[in-house]
């Protein structure tokens, strides 16, 4: 029988063939040039295989709160971190022309700051949605995992 291909989506990661991609990793997702000329730069940052892995439920909400934090210690170009909501990973949205190979020190820089963390930041109920819903050590865990593959960041696919 023929594999027949999904059409053309208008998301980005709907359109990328999960099968073929080997986590841990990092690539472009998408590239924007607005009308002012700002060029925006959203990376896949992917910890687990997609379809065969998945982070924790509260590891996935304290690795945002902890990358949107400290990774803002180094750069003032990030817009946003978001996780994907199938658990493998995150996005993150930075202003300017960014490659990979530029993004890599400021993820494993933040990354550090993850392993040094005593706490997570603004995990309570003033700040956060679901302040009771967190693991630092569930995130830590995840950030070394992830730090230890950073040699196999730039290969994409399987």
């Amino acid at each position: 029988m023929t594999e027949t291909h999904p059409p053309q989506m208008n998301v980005e990661s709907f359109n990328l063939d999960h099968r073929t991609v080997a986590a841990p990793y990092i690539r472009i997702a998408d590239r924007k040039v607005l009308p002012a000329g700002d060029v925006l730069t959203k990376f896949d940052i992917r910890f687990t295989q997609p379809n065969v892995g998945h982070l924790d439920s509260e590891a996935v909400h304290s690795l945002e709160h902890l990358m949107a934090e400290h990774m803002r210690d180094h750069t003032d170009a990030v817009i946003d971190i978001s996780p994907m909501g199938c658990r493998t990973g995150f996005y993150a949205l930075l202003v300017g022309e960014h490659t990979p190979e530029s993004f890599t020190p400021l993820l494993a820089e933040t990354l550090e700051d993850i392993l040094e963390a005593t706490e997570v930041p603004a995990a309570n109920e003033i700040q956060c949605g679901w302040g009771a819903h967190h693991s630092l050590t569930g995130a830590q865990e995840a950030a070394r995992t992830y730090l230890a593959a950073r040699e196999e960041w730039l290969q994409v696919d399987a």
